[in-house]
């Protein structure tokens, strides 16, 4: 083994062509886009990153997804209380 403790928050080199990392940094940089990890994984002695471009909520999005996340918890608080645990 190694005496030498490697940095573990060091930047890595992102392996892609210069016409992808332009493509994915002007994405970025547009209003509401955002990258985001979707797998990681090791492959021999390398870690390969699978990456997603993803857009965010606009409010009215937001509004309704919040509403069906109330009624699922409202459905469980019934039946929980109607079913309850032997």
């Amino acid at each position: 083994s190694t005496h030498v403790i490697a940095d573990d928050r060091r930047t890595r080199k992102l392996l892609l062509h210069r016409e992808e990392i332009d493509k994915l940094i002007g994405e970025v940089e547009r209003k509401g886009y955002t990258l985001i990890p979707l797998a990681l994984y090791w492959k021999g002695r390398h870690v390969k990153i699978e990456i997603g471009l993803a857009r965010g909520k606009q409010e009215h999005d937001k509004r309704a997804s919040e509403k069906e996340r109330d009624w699922d918890r409202e459905k469980q608080r019934v039946m929980r209380a109607k079913n309850p645990p032997a």
